[in-house]
């Protein structure tokens, strides 16, 4: 059996931004940028269901912010509809060893993902992805893993060319997710959203160092850094832990611009149309 194992390491810078300054940050990109082939216009999807303790470990772990700490997720790319047992589908395991983001995953069928993850037991697989399948039937078992919640949003990506190959910039939006009915494919599910929907989150993924033009861009534009986690976030959302300081609270956030007002019909000889002024 050919391995089906893919792994990578690298650094990611993470920022909220509202949708309409994104899509301004994505046109400015693409001037030095390539759309990632797998990435057609408007994005694409991508579904994660996330796997923890009953006491939330890997979520206090992410809190409490140690070097090392781990996730094991099932991700689905595309949509929902018609997702069947023969759909393929990632199983992940995303750590973070100090600054660094690590994955390591296999794509195998649904009904495989599940038979490994949810029902424990040991799946067919090549000698190069013994290792990792060993590693999460491990983790599942002496942790007691169990579905725990599911995110959901829209992904544009771009990567970067010539000199700046090992980058990725990607902008997710209209996250939301659920913490139940946790089968990809359960019909009318109820997903609301985590993080308001005018915003979206931006990631820079660089293999070793951010190049001086991107951080230069978010300098101007006044981005700031956060610590986000679209798990983390879904999490609070639904009251299964307490809101901790990295919640993303809409009152805190930069809004969505204010809609121009109306231009009023000359009705009347008493209505003024506006000056270009009023509009700045």
């Amino acid at each position: 059996m050919a391995s089906r194992l893919h792994a990578f390491n690298r650094y990611e810078l993470k920022y909220l931004v509202p949708v309409e300054q994104a899509a301004q940050i994505r046109d400015e990109l693409g001037e030095r940028m390539d759309r990632d082939l797998h990435s057609p216009v408007g994005g694409y999807g991508v579904w994660s269901l996330y796997y923890d303790t009953p006491q939330l470990r890997f979520y206090w772990e992410k809190i409490e912010g140690l070097k090392f700490r781990r996730k094991l997720r099932i991700r689905h790319y595309g949509y929902l509809d018609g997702v069947t047992d023969d759909s393929p589908v990632c199983v992940e395991i995303k750590q973070r060893v100090n600054r660094v983001t690590q994955k390591r995953r296999i794509t195998v069928p649904y009904a495989t993902a599940r038979k490994l993850c949810d029902e424990r037991e040991m799946i067919e697989h090549s000698a190069k992805e013994s290792a990792f399948v060993d590693e999460v039937l491990e983790l599942v078992v002496r942790l007691n893993l169990q579905p725990t919640a599911i995110t959901g949003y829209q992904r544009e990506a771009l990567v970067g060319r010539d000199q700046d190959t090992g980058l990725r910039v990607t902008f997710d939006r209209r996250i939301r997710g659920r913490d139940r009915d946790f089968h990809f494919g359960t019909p009318n599910a109820e997903n609301r959203f985590t993080v308001p929907p005018h915003l979206s989150v931006m990631e820079i993924k660089v293999n070793e160092r951010t190049p001086y033009w991107i951080t230069d861009l978010a300098a101007r534009r006044n981005l700031s850094l956060v610590r986000v986690s679209k798990y983390v976030q879904s999490i609070e959302a639904f009251g299964l832990a307490p809101r901790s300081v990295f919640h993303v609270r809409e009152e805190d956030l930069p809004q969505a611009p204010a809609p121009l007002p109306l231009v009023p019909t000359p009705a009347s000889p008493t209505t003024r149309r506006p000056t270009e002024a009023s509009h700045s």
